[in-house]
């Protein structure tokens, strides 16, 4: 029986979508199945390898505004575990088209093959690489991700500040993945997709022996001097306690943050009914935070 609460516009679909998620069994099919995806690049895609091996994705406007356009870094979402750049070419081309926006999405080295920091670095140095492509203006880059793309760009934006030397003017948080405790909530119902058992899979596999207190961006102490944020999270997906006590705490740290929850809105929601109204609401809202702090950055 599916629950009541989920949004209207998403309902018909929860009855249909797994409980679960991914374990050790799934890990190696959907890691495959990721390989094959983006095996034939599109023609208005170029591609570009970064040191490590990994690769990114470059996205650029349409119609390209006169003279240096902001950017944005997109990181993939997948438990830290599976997926690939090439599942959000059509999400980074919107970004791209409304945005007028060069969009680079970044394709990481994957977990448990390659632990944190692997992911991590693979984003900075994709950062680096936006920050110096021709075209871009690198005073408005704004960094943001979906799942566990979304807490990378979390980590990404403390990075940046640890490292100092590019300065994001948004961090764009979808959902994110941020804090390996929820892996101990209790089960529930009306989660959708990733469920806490598949949190302790994806987030042990991430941290491999890392410390947890300097790998897990919610883990961090010290939010000051971060980058905006917007935050957006579905009432009923297994990270909303997480995320907008994240949110809590970046404002108390004078860091300015909106936050965007969708009454009845599951994990990914918005890619798996992707015209909803609710889900087409969703991207509004982030495109017109993106603007915001595009137009901020070049009036300072």
């Amino acid at each position: 029986m599916v629950s009541s609460g989920f949004h209207p516009d998403l309902r018909r679909t929860a009855r249909f979508l797994p409980r679960g998620g991914v374990g050790p069994r799934l890990l190696p099919v959907l890691q495959a199945l990721g390989g094959i995806q983006g095996r034939r690049t599109p023609a208005d895609v170029e591609i570009q390898g970064l040191p490590s091996g990994a690769t990114v994705r470059i996205f650029r406007p349409p119609n390209p505004p006169t003279g240096a356009a902001p950017a944005l870094l997109w990181i993939h979402g997948g438990g830290y575990i599976i997926g690939t750049a090439a599942q959000d070419d059509r999400l980074c081309r919107r970004f791209s088209a409304e945005l007028g926006a060069t969009v680079v999405s970044v394709d990481y080295r994957l977990a448990p093959q390659q632990p944190y920091p692997a992911a991590l670095e693979d984003c900075w140095a994709a950062l680096t690489l936006l920050a110096e492509l021709p075209g871009v203006d690198a005073a408005r880059v704004a960094i943001g991700g979906a799942s566990a793309g979304g807490g990378l760009a979390a980590a990404l934006a403390q990075l940046a500040v640890d490292r100092a030397q590019i300065s994001p003017v948004l961090q764009l948080l979808v959902y994110p993945m941020l804090d390996d405790r929820s892996a101990a909530l209790p089960a529930n119902r009306s989660y959708r997709l990733w469920n806490p058992r598949s949190n302790l899979f994806g987030w042990t596999s991430y941290l491999g022996g890392a410390d947890p207190q300097v790998a897990v961006p919610a883990r961090r102490a010290d939010l000051n001097g971060l980058a905006p944020a917007w935050i957006g999270v579905g009432t009923v997906d297994l990270f909303y306690d997480e995320d907008l006590d994240y949110a809590a705490r970046l404002r108390e740290a004078g860091v300015p943050c909106t936050v965007e929850t969708v009454s009845g809105a599951f994990h990914g929601f918005d890619r798996l009914v992707p015209k909803a109204v609710v889900s087409q609401a969703f991207f509004a809202s982030q495109c017109a935070t993106l603007r915001g702090a595009f137009s901020l950055a070049r009036e300072g």
